[in-house]
């Protein structure tokens, strides 16, 4: 007789709640028992890689894999190319729409909205536990026994607790183990850093406009060939128009200003938090 047990995913975006998830459930699963009882050993920890993040994150995610590996917890890479798919298509062809700041003509101000995290993170993921882990052949449809079953874990902080929402999804039900710890990034990024050895920094597309402009001169700075990624979606969102039509300018700045033009005043949006007695950014 086949068994049948809900699955605990992790959605792992390499960041430092998602990696803090991650590491509490290796540790669960090294000492043999539930050193953190809100977070699972997961069935599965997914990171979608969207080609287009900082080279911090691709560092984490590393880490995090091998200690998945040590820990025996399936950890699985999808491939999420937004980067190439946005750059190729925009002003061709309808895209995932990305939460541009907008500008019309007569000065008033707005933002486009936020689909891409759905597209290429929370639907690939769940296309995968549908057909590689429950094993579903294509357009069959979901078993009763699934329907809501299964638990997507997220790294949402205590913090960012507004940002929690209930699945919309036909499998699975969400689960946000750092806001029933009331854990704030201080605190992940503490256990990260403590008992892994771990310095993390937040995830997030080089493209994201919720980035402080002061991230856009770090990577200007530090990482060059992240900056020019960021420079290329900037420029094509500038000479392009977007299918369908928008009558705004788009900008990846909160300021509503052309990346290359940022100023240093501009860039003096920095966010920190507390790491004993020390002021750390954020990453974001």
């Amino acid at each position: 007789m086949l068994s049948w047990e809900p699955l605990n995913i992790l959605s792992f975006g390499a960041g430092t709640p998602s990696t803090t998830l991650a590491l509490m459930s290796c540790e669960n699963a090294l000492r043999g028992r539930p050193v953190w009882p809100h977070v699972p050993i997961y069935h599965a920890v997914i990171f979608c890689d969207l080609h287009g993040e900082p080279n911090w994150v691709y560092r984490q995610a590393a880490f995090v894999a091998s200690a998945c590996t040590a820990a025996g917890i399936p950890y699985y890479t999808l491939d999420a190319n937004l980067y190439r798919d946005w750059t190729e298509n925009f002003g061709r062809a309808r895209v995932s729409s990305i939460p541009f700041w907008t500008l019309s003509a007569d000065g008033k101000k707005g933002r486009m909205p936020r689909q891409c995290t759905y597209d290429y993170k929370i639907k690939r993921i769940e296309q995968f536990v549908r057909y590689e882990l429950l094993c579903y052949r294509p357009k069959e449809r979901a078993l009763k026994i699934d329907i809501h079953a299964h638990t997507l874990h997220m790294g949402i902080m205590w913090e960012e607790r507004h940002r929690a929402k209930e699945s919309k999804q036909t499998l699975f039900v969400n689960r946000y183990p750092l806001i029933e710890m009331k854990w704030t990034r201080s605190a992940c990024y503490t256990y990260n850093r403590d008992v892994w050895g771990l310095d993390t920094k937040a995830s997030c597309c080089l493209f994201c406009p919720f980035h402080t402009n002061y991230f856009y001169r770090y990577i200007r700075q530090n990482e060059p060939a992240c900056y020019n990624c960021a420079l290329q979606v900037d420029r094509i969102a500038e000479i392009y128009q977007a299918r369908p039509p928008v009558k705004s300018e788009l900008f990846l700045s909160k300021s509503r200003k052309r990346l290359r033009d940022l100023n240093d005043a501009d860039c003096n949006d920095v966010k920190y938090f507390w790491y004993k007695s020390f002021l750390v950014w954020d990453g974001f």
